[in-house]
């Protein structure tokens, strides 16, 4: 066969995904026997037979007697000179980095989760996450909105930055709220984070669980250091009647707070 021909049948070949299977094989372990080959993949001896002609006609495969077995191999050789002709000639480190951008997008992305024990009722709970002067008490923040699935919802600051629009998911008072937490600026092609409040009675006390999902990596260590201090300040307020004196988040910064943390990133 010419160079064009070759081309052909190795592009046929590898459009069968059995076919594919058998080169994953090969490329594991080369030098399998048929019946090696055929076990893990559940396919008969008649069908993997004809699989493995394709393969060689191509020269992706090469075989060799031992006995009455017979041996396959796999030939990387036409895989390479397709990488020659279609790859070598675009820009390596332009294809490098759109393969990183790609495994990163598809990525799981990084989930954050704070559990605290408040002596108070979820009632009191759930009207602090969502009382816009509760929540500037201990949040720095206003929570405005009026709490129904489908509805925006706002954070806003109160020193006046400009403050951030999301959207509540899910409202069942005074247990569980679920909230999409944006970034400032466009959204990510992944979609904006989401935080869900879960509020568990237990007696006299309350278990609060902070879950924060779908964070950009370089958001992680913003929300482990932001949560604790926001539930902190909650946690103060509802059982002493004022936050702490101080915002928590000023520890993580080394010097007095101009703003506090909206948890979703900057």
């Amino acid at each position: 066969m010419n160079e064009v021909d070759v081309e052909d049948a190795v592009f046929k070949a590898l459009a069968d995904p059995t076919r594919r299977a058998l080169l994953d094989r090969l490329r594991e372990r080369t030098g399998q026997t048929l019946g090696e080959l055929c076990e893990p993949l559940r396919m008969t001896r008649q069908s993997a037979t004809q699989h493995l002609g394709v393969l060689e006609a191509a020269t992706l495969i090469s075989t060799v007697r031992r006995g009455r077995e017979k041996l396959h191999y796999l030939n990387p050789v036409p895989l390479w000179d397709i990488q020659e002709r279609w790859i070598h000639r675009f820009e390596r480190p332009r294809l490098r980095a759109l393969g990183t951008i790609k495994e990163r997008a598809e990525r799981p992305r990084p989930v954050y989760r704070y559990v605290t024990y408040l002596e108070t009722s979820p009632h009191q709970v759930w009207h602090a996450l969502t009382d816009a002067d509760l929540t500037a008490r201990f949040w720095g923040h206003r929570n405005v909105s009026d709490w129904r699935p489908g509805s925006p919802w706002h954070h806003l600051p109160t020193d006046g930055h400009p403050g951030i629009t999301g959207t509540v998911l899910d409202a069942l008072p005074p247990h569980r709220l679920a909230l999409t937490l944006p970034r400032p600026g466009p959204l990510p092609p992944a979609g904006a984070p989401e935080v869900t409040f879960e509020i568990k009675p237990y007696h006299e006390i309350v278990e609060l669980t902070v879950t924060h999902t779908n964070l950009p990596e370089h958001d992680l260590a913003t929300a482990t250091a932001a949560w604790p201090g926001v539930c902190a300040n909650l946690k103060s307020l509802l059982e002493t009647g004022h936050a702490l004196s101080r915002p928590p988040w000023e520890m993580h910064s080394g010097s007095p707070a101009t703003e506090a943390p909206d948890t979703g990133g900057s």
